[in-house]
């Protein structure tokens, strides 16, 4: 009884030890299997520096008054596309009682400068028929006659213009109407129908009326940050991404570069310019939202693998790469080009070597 009890335990030891052993294999080969790997390959590496910014047209003009007063009429609206000189706005004077006191004085002193100097060319000229002055005694008086006709007619004008908000200067009528400063599309509106306006003076600025813009001339305008402005040079290509219009893909060239910096959210970045130069038929609007991706460099058809195989170490690369018979070695390889996901590979790899891919960290 007990031998056969004795035999029994032995038996189930030593299944328990096959087992084990079995599940140790089971172990291993799942570890083998699961090992994952990346061939070696080859594509294009391009290093790329990102802007941020939008599409804007190139010239953009404030249309403002001369003249102060209220707005009468519009001519056009916010969309229109308008030749230069067009009308635009009609302006109605509003003068205030001392303008108009002060323009009517003005013209009386004119008028009587314009007496004086009547009386005074009548008196040369008398004295010149007898001899008695010289020939540019004469013409003084010639001039001052002319001046005093021409501040009288301006002095009447100006008081015209107060009134009545146009004025007749020969044949040519000047009226109080603001009109389109350059060819091209009205694109916003900033005023309405009565809305007071002040005028444009050596002083103040002015209101601006409205803004106006040559919309066959865009660009991008945005901003780098300072690691990457180093890098960039004038005449890099560049690849347009519309926010707006995400199927849409604009090329152009970096044409400006700025040489000063800027505080931007707590970082520095330095203004750039793009100049577009395929549009590919997509109609653009002022003020897209938009980021330009600037070629700073591109390797084409060269042996690559994904950067985070690599560890590095000083100024050493090393990767892992896995045998044919299953075994790993490690290489010192390298390394070239990198767009931050890809590297280029230039020395220590073959293409199709497969390249044993990191554990994760285990977080405790």
């Amino acid at each position: 009884m007990e031998k056969g009890i004795k035999i029994i335990i032995v038996l189930l030891v030593v299944a328990g030890v096959v087992t084990a052993g079995i599940a140790m294999v089971k172990r291993d080969e799942s570890k083998d299997d699961h090992v994952k790997t990346v061939k070696v390959s080859r594509g294009n590496i391009t290093d790329k520096a990102l802007a941020v910014g939008s599409i804007e047209p190139k010239v953009k003009v404030d249309v403002k008054s001369k003249i102060s007063g209220v707005v009468a009429k519009l001519y056009a609206d916010a969309g229109d596309y308008v030749k230069a000189g067009s009308p635009l706005i009609e302006i109605k004077p509003t003068p205030t009682p001392d303008q108009l006191v002060n323009a009517q004085q003005q013209l009386e002193r004119m008028k009587i400068n314009l007496q004086n100097a009547v009386s005074n060319f009548k008196r040369q000229k008398e004295l010149k028929e007898q001899g008695y002055i010289s020939e540019s005694d004469y013409d003084n008086a010639l001039k001052s006659y002319n001046q005093a006709k021409l501040e009288v007619t301006a002095a009447k004008d100006q008081l015209d213009l107060l009134k009545e908000g146009h004025i007749g200067a020969g044949k040519q009528k000047i009226e109080s109407i603001v009109t389109a400063p350059i060819s091209g599309y009205i694109l916003d509106k900033k005023i309405e129908i009565g809305d007071p306006v002040v005028p444009l003076t050596s002083y103040q600025a002015g209101t601006v009326l409205m803004t106006m813009a040559d919309m066959h001339d865009l660009l991008f305008r945005g901003t780098v940050d300072e690691i990457d402005v180093g890098k960039l040079k004038e005449g890099m290509p560049a690849e347009i991404k519309i926010g707006a219009l995400p199927d849409a893909v604009i090329q152009g060239v970096l044409s400006k570069i700025s040489l000063e910096s800027q505080d931007k959210d707590n970082s520095v970045v330095f203004p750039v310019e793009v100049k577009l130069t395929n549009t590919h038929g997509v109609l653009l609007r002022a003020g897209y939202s938009a980021n330009a991706e600037i070629t700073v460099q591109k390797h084409d058809d060269v042996l690559m693998i994904p950067e985070r195989l690599i560890t590095f170490s000083s100024d050493t690369a090393r990767v892992d790469v896995q045998l044919p018979d299953g075994k790993a070695k490690t290489k010192v390889i390298k390394t070239g080009l990198s767009d931050a996901m890809n590297i280029e590979v230039v020395k220590g790899l073959k293409k199709g070597e497969k390249v044993i891919e990191k554990p994760p960290k285990e977080i405790h």
